[in-house]
């Protein structure tokens, strides 16, 4: 896979984003709690969004964003369900907290679905600890949230 940094909002991003919604509401029975962020978020100097292709087709995707002056909170992290199980999402995540470290965060938090096992155990296995919900998920049961520190 080749991991390129885009814009959220070019159309390679919007298209998977637009496959995470509705896996997401699949899953979960409603739309989530964290809303559709701006594309701005996405931008330097505070953010920064990839892209993973195989043979020139999007297959993954995830950005990172300013949650506060020292941390950053990845957000829009997916893989689309043909390329899972391949080591993609743990590349694209390795590539978010290089950016987010380049952007001078100390750490970097999450938010994920209680049904998304899947991203729960990646999330585990690369170092992240869990946290108190916060922000938009603080009253939402559905959602776990994870901190590393960086």
């Amino acid at each position: 896979m080749e991991i390129r940094r885009t814009g959220y909002g070019h159309r390679d991003a919007q298209r998977l984003a637009a496959d995470l919604a509705e896996e997401l509401l699949e899953r979960h029975g409603r739309p989530g709690s964290g809303g559709e962020p701006p594309t701005s978020d996405f931008d330097p100097p505070d953010g920064a969004f990839v892209v993973g292709y195989e043979v020139g087709e999007p297959v993954a995707c995830g950005g990172v964003c300013r949650y506060d002056g020292r941390t950053g909170e990845i957000r829009r992290m997916y893989v689309v369900s043909a390329a899972r199980s391949r080591g993609f999402s743990r590349a694209i995540l390795a590539a978010l907290e290089s950016a987010a470290r380049k952007l001078g965060y100390e750490a970097i938090r999450l938010e994920t679905g209680n049904r998304q096992h899947e991203a729960i155990s990646l999330y585990r296995s690369s170092g992240y600890e869990p946290i108190e919900r916060y922000g938009p998920y603080a009253e939402d049961e559905r959602s776990v949230c994870f901190e590393k520190k960086l």
